[in-house]
């Protein structure tokens, strides 16, 4: 193949500033797809995706354009999935970055920005959505020249909904990013930047082809895991799978293997075959590190199994996933799982909910803690259940985010306001044009639950937010426990900052007041640092009316049966369980 006809790109922008819908009319001027064929989001192609209107997985396809073989990987937007986005952006030469023309420059526009120039990729600023009324082209392309130091004719005004100007994307591709280079090896090596598990088939691997060829039937041998297979297939995607006889140098393409897991393929693994065979590894990616943790519980035990298998098998396709098996007096076994942040998680929820019909109980998430003991041993802790005994603990250590903000002007006041109640710094302030960037560290403890929600309510929707982990600050740590009727539930445990501890004591045993039953008997709800109780809340007894069927007569019968009633309600109290609804878990989560 003539290495001169190939681009590789990739669509890169914000939440929801249009990459997919740029994706489907580049596939449809193409005429990758049959116009019978063509639907909004086609590369979207997961339900969830569909059905929230957002691209969770990266998607390659491979579109023909004036005898040129475009090679495109649609990206997602959300701070969430970066991780998605510097995988792609390591396939490619160039980059589309599409700006929303109402919009102007947001958190992870300038984020995604920083990924392609650090891999220095070309450039293709876009202008989207130009059709729309609230359309500000002017001020947007200033802010785009600002960001990128390029020429105002350089950015590409289209509307991807409608197809206007979208042949000059195509265009501007073939005439600014540069064919892929070889270093002209007989050896054969290429990349892993995506992989998932087929029922059918077995291990998919989506590669970028850096040396040589890899043809149907070659034995390939994976240079970090050492793992040897066959490839049963090799093809590209346009969208479906085409199989070819072979793939070749600079080419982005499909390997369908006897692999029976993807920890065999990582991502970042280098493919090397028997035939050409290297030990040159390429660079690959670094290990990516969960910062949220959860605790998934099945409702009922006799379901664990099947809970361990789905979360197995979503891991497959998952790079990001990390898990491992936990166990709880009062919610039985369960799987503790480490996510890139919250959405990340609420997705891998509905998957095992949906594809997997799984009635689950998840726990309050939580970040993960370094802990220095007495005699210097060093703790990695997973949540607040796991922390040892306080008075051998040394240090505790939590991690903190640098955050960038990107709001109005008139909202920074509110917006410095809100850093400061979750404990954060302001570092720096910037404008671009009428909006201002406020760079901030805080502790991601404090973000995890609600400040995405807080943020847009505060700038009234206008406010984005991106972030990445800073490192870890040692800092005045307690654990917060939680009794339910006399008895510790370890799962509703969590660490706080001493200063922030006794509201949130308050504040958790007020919600839990609203979710825990009553029962026949009264009910204490308390919070504990240590063995100093903090916070307690009583849910009343139901009141059986003994002395309804009673007429006239003294009223030392009433009291009699009265007395006999409290006597059953005192002994109710020492021997009766408490049944915990599993909303009880997730009431950090519970808005105010």
């Amino acid at each position: 193949m003539n290495l001169d006809h190939v681009r590789n790109f990739c669509i890169i922008a914000h939440i929801d500033h249009g990459k997919s819908t740029l994706a489907d009319r580049m596939m449809e001027m193409t005429s990758t797809v049959e116009r019978r064929d063509m639907k909004s989001q086609l590369l979207d192609s997961m339900e969830l995706e569909r059905e929230k209107g957002i691209t969770i997985k990266l998607a390659p396809v491979r579109m023909r354009y004036n005898n040129y073989d475009l090679n495109l990987i649609d990206t997602p937007g959300h701070v969430d999935f970066s991780y998605e986005v510097s995988r792609s952006l390591q396939a490619c030469e160039g980059a589309v970055l599409v700006v929303d023309a109402s919009q102007g420059i947001q958190a992870q526009t300038l984020a995604n920005v920083y990924l392609a120039l650090e891999q220095d990729l070309t450039i293709i600023p876009v202008l989207n959505k130009v059709d729309l009324p609230a359309a500000d082209v002017p001020r947007v392309s200033k802010e785009v020249v600002n960001l990128l130091g390029c020429d105002g004719s350089d950015i590409i005004k289209i509307s991807a909904k409608t197809g206007e100007n979208v042949d000059q994307v195509l265009d501007a591709i073939l005439e600014r990013v540069p064919a892929p280079t070889t270093a002209e090896r007989n050896d054969t090596r290429a990349l892993i930047f995506d992989s998932y598990y087929d029922d059918y088939r077995g291990v998919i691997l989506y590669t970028r082809i850096v040396d040589g060829t890899i043809a149907k039937g070659d034995t390939i041998e994976m240079l970090a895991t050492g793992a040897h297979g066959l490839a049963l297939e090799v093809g590209h995607l346009s969208p479906a799978m085409k199989p070819d006889p072979d793939i070749g140098t600079g080419e982005i393409g499909y390997i369908v293997t006897n692999l029976k897991t993807t920890r065999d393929a990582k991502v970042g693994d280098t493919i090397t075959v028997k035939r050409a065979h290297t030990d040159a590894a390429l660079p690959g990616y670094k290990n990516v590190k969960p910062f949220v943790y959860a605790g998934f519980f099945p409702v009922s035990n006799e379901d664990y199994n099947d809970l361990k298998d789905a979360v197995e098998k979503l891991s497959l396709s998952d790079s990001a996933l990390q898990f491992e098996p936990e166990n709880s007096p009062v919610l039985g076994f369960g799987v503790r799982i480490g996510f890139l942040g919250l959405l990340h998680m609420d997705i891998i929820r509905e998957r095992l909910e949906r594809e997997y019909n799984l009635d689950l109980v998840v726990t309050n998430p939580s970040t993960d803690y370094q802990v220095t003991m007495s005699d210097s041993t060093e703790l990695d802790i997973k949540s607040a259940s796991e922390l040892p005994d306080r008075t051998n603990v040394v240090e505790i250590r939590e991690p903190w985010i640098n955050g960038e903000i990107i709001v109005p002007s008139e909202y920074i006041g509110a917006v410095i306001q809100l850093i400061v109640a979750k404990r954060g710094r302001q570092k720096n302030l910037s404008y671009i044009d009428e909006r201002a960037l406020v760079s901030f560290e805080a502790p991601l403890a404090n973000l995890l639950t609600d400040f995405y929600d807080q943020l847009k309510s505060v700038t009234s929707g206008y406010g984005s937010f991106n972030y990445e982990l800073a490192g870890y600050h040692a800092e005045d740590l307690v654990r917060v426990d939680f009794y339910v009727g006399g008895e510790m539930v370890d799962a509703l445990s969590i660490m706080a900052h001493r200063s922030e501890s006794q509201k949130l004591g308050r504040d958790v045993v007020a919600k839990l007041k609203e979710v825990v039953p009553r029962q026949s008997f009264e009910v204490s709800l308390q919070a504990a640092i240590g063995g100093k109780f903090i916070a307690r809340e009583n849910i009343g007894a139901y009141r059986k009316d003994v002395t309804g069927y009673l007429y006239g007569g003294d009223v030392s019968r009433k009291k009699k049966l009265l007395a006999k009633q409290a006597k059953g309600k005192k002994r109710m109290k020492r021997f009766g369980k408490v049944d915990i609804p599993s909303e009880a878990f997730t009431v950090m989560l519970k808005r105010d």
